[in-house]
């Protein structure tokens, strides 16, 4: 299915804008790599909210194409725009390996769990060719760093092998990124992405081969997706998940232009009721909320309802349960599994 463009809104930091004619722009969907040079790969958070302090993203900006994507903002900090260039222009890490390992390898590294990616999909298209993902991933089984991901690509299939070698020798963990129960709707919003049939197929062959894996139903749009919830978690517990979690719709920034102008396309007739609610959600006269704890969540009974729906449901579906036995990532209470290896001295062995 070709994906319909989207606009570009101006880049906070730049005073020029792109504009096109009538019935002119914007151009078709192509997609261009562009260098990284960054000299680390591990970016810190602090977020309350998030249950990582540290995570890798050896891309930034996302083929997927999702208009609801928080991230999209990211891209204005690099000259680019949040709409049509944060979905074809990809800025790559390709030290991104080699980058992991010196982080690794310095004394100051305490073996705390990596997530994989905390902005953008790292099994995105272009990884098929460019394997930056696996490649990291190899240094963190070789260091037995603890691993978590995130994705909704059915290109994690390619790597059940390291992901089965991760559990086995360090502490790992995959969740499949999944919001919907109607391929069409996805498809609407997310149009680069897997659809969710396929997606439920990637957690059952996951499950299959012993991976531990999960579901995160994010985001939830009141009135769009928020009804697909529990049949979202059904499927992913008959498929062999066994552990949950939800993030409401952020809408940071551009975000909020670019979500709206591909709602109103696409559920012309639905779009300013869904406005509606996600307001509802965010205090009655905003969008977006960015304070930590409400932020993923929101307020009011809208979203306490959300909430409750989802509670409910993975209690009566038994998932969770380990995570309720287990400690705190960041608060540093599971022991960590890392272990640096001898240094290299390219000294051949005697025996």
């Amino acid at each position: 299915m070709e994906r319909r463009p989207v606009s570009n809104p101006l880049v906070r930091f730049r005073d020029v804008a792109v504009s096109y004619d009538e019935g002119e722009g914007p151009p078709p969907a192509k997609v261009t790599l562009l260098e990284d040079q960054s000299r680390s790969i591990l970016s810190h958070n602090e977020s309350p909210d998030l249950g990582f302090r540290w995570s890798a993203n050896p891309y930034r900006g996302c083929t997927n194409a999702c208009s609801y994507c928080y991230a999209r903002p990211t891209h204005e900090y690099l000259d680019l725009g949040a709409g049509t260039d944060f979905d074809t222009k990809i800025v790559v890490k390709r030290t991104a390996p080699e980058l992991l390992r010196e982080a690794f390898d310095k004394k100051s590294w305490q073996g705390e769990l990596v997530m994989f990616s905390g902005v953008t999909d790292c099994y995105q298209a272009i990884e098929r060719d460019l394997r930056l993902t696996r490649q990291c991933l190899e240094v963190c089984l070789e260091y037995r760093n603890p691993v978590s991901i995130i994705s909704k690509s059915a290109l994690v299939e390619r790597d059940i092998d390291l992901f089965v070698e991760l559990a086995k020798h360090a502490r790992f963990q995959i969740h499949i990124s999944l919001a919907f129960t109607d391929n069409a709707m996805s498809r609407a919003l997310e149009p680069w992405a897997a659809s969710p049939d396929r997606r439920f197929k990637v957690i059952e062959r996951l499950a299959k081969a012993g991976v531990p894996v999960g579901v995160m139903c994010a985001p939830m749009i009141p009135g769009v997706n928020d009804s697909q919830l529990v049949g979202v978690l059904e499927r992913a517990a008959a498929a062999g998940a066994t552990s949950a979690g939800w993030v409401l719709l952020r809408l940071p920034g551009a975000v909020k232009q670019v979500f709206e102008e591909r709602l109103r396309e696409v559920m012309p007739l639905a779009a300013d009721k869904v406005m509606h609610r996600i307001r509802e959600t965010r205090g009655g006269d905003k969008l977006y909320d960015p304070s930590f704890l409400t932020r993923g969540r929101g307020q009011g009974p809208y979203a306490d309802a959300i909430a409750m729906i989802f509670d409910t449901t993975i209690k009566r579906l038994g998932m969770n349960r380990r995570d309720e036995a287990g400690g705190d990532e960041r608060a540093g209470a599971l022991p960590t599994t890392f272990v640096r290896p001898p240094p290299r001295t390219g000294q051949l062995s005697l025996f």
